[in-house]
């Protein structure tokens, strides 16, 4: 998961109301949109003795997943479940979804992990941000916590991400791992009316929100895997306010990795070890919504 008011390192820039605004299953979504977003501890660590290599990166940035064309759905719902006849209101689906969440995952952990109020809206708004610059956190499905994120040594000097950060995603990955998928696809599918709407109400009345998942978590799966230390660096300021929270200015050095949509960052930002326990629950999650590639039987 990104740091606690950024989607990548700094805070993200509020959208106007005139802007249009995880995974397989209700959960699996929240998983697809945020499997790299849950964070631990910070450590304190002595600056390095020498300046660590650059961390290998893409030639050029990969870019985001095009919008589908308004030709109907690719990936359609329907071929895997029906959904369900009596669904609440979008507006008012919110204690239906958090009960059937709990349900799936039992209360205990949809409390320590998920925001469900309008958790509908924040998976679409989410997932469908994930592949641009920006993935507002204000829209994140899931909890934030208050650490901060890690790095070697002080100051505006480029430095690295600590080797110790990636243990803050262990707690989420650990999770996600776990969510039992088939039912997860199950319920995505009953309540797939409610993520449509949502998604015709961001501003795209004539998409189709399963698609732009799919297109998504094949843009995640193109992140760039450096297995060297990452050097970043503090945005400069140029205000003479100070900054109470400059552990959110924080950016790649390597321009291609700053170049990186805001969800191939948080991979990359991860670790290698686990932005690739991420890249498989990513995996197995598009093998169960990408609909399209799924065989039919004999004679349908």
């Amino acid at each position: 998961m990104p740091d606690q008011e950024t989607a990548e390192f700094r805070p993200a820039p509020e959208r106007t109301s005139s802007t249009p605004w995880v995974a397989a299953g209700v959960l699996a979504c929240a998983v697809a949109a945020g499997a790299a977003w849950w964070f631990w501890l910070r450590p304190v660590a002595e600056p390095p003795a020498a300046p660590p290599p650059v961390a290998a990166a893409p030639e050029a940035p990969v870019a985001p997943p095009p919008m589908p064309e308004a030709s109907g759905p690719q990936n359609p719902m329907d071929a895997l479940a029906s959904a369900d006849t009596s669904l609440p209101a979008l507006a008012e689906s919110d204690k239906r979804v958090t009960e059937m969440l709990a349900e799936l995952l039992g209360s205990g952990k949809v409390a320590s992990f998920l925001l469900t109020e309008g958790f509908v809206r924040r998976v679409v708004a989410t997932v469908d941000n994930l592949g641009r610059a920006q993935a507002p956190s204000r829209m994140w499905p899931v909890q934030p916590m208050p650490q901060r994120f890690a790095v070697d040594g002080e100051g505006d000097a480029p430095t690295t991400v600590a080797a110790t950060n990636a243990a803050r995603y262990s707690a989420f990955l650990t999770f996600a791992e776990a969510v039992p998928l088939e039912p997860a696809v199950a319920l995505y599918a009953r309540l797939y009316p409610l993520f449509q709407q949502a998604y015709e109400e961001l501003g795209y009345p004539k998409r189709y929100f399963n698609d732009r998942l799919v297109g998504v978590l094949d843009h995640l799966l193109l992140a760039p895997e450096p297995q060297g230390p990452l050097q970043v660096k503090l945005t400069p300021v140029t205000t003479e306010v100070p900054n109470l929270r400059p552990w959110v200015r924080y950016e790649f050095v390597n321009p291609a990795l700053e170049s990186l949509s805001s969800g191939q960052k948080i991979l990359v930002r991860m670790g290698p070890a686990n932005e690739a326990r991420a890249k498989a629950l990513i995996r197995d999650m598009r093998k169960r919504v990408a609909t399209s590639e799924i065989a039919r039987k004999p004679g349908q």
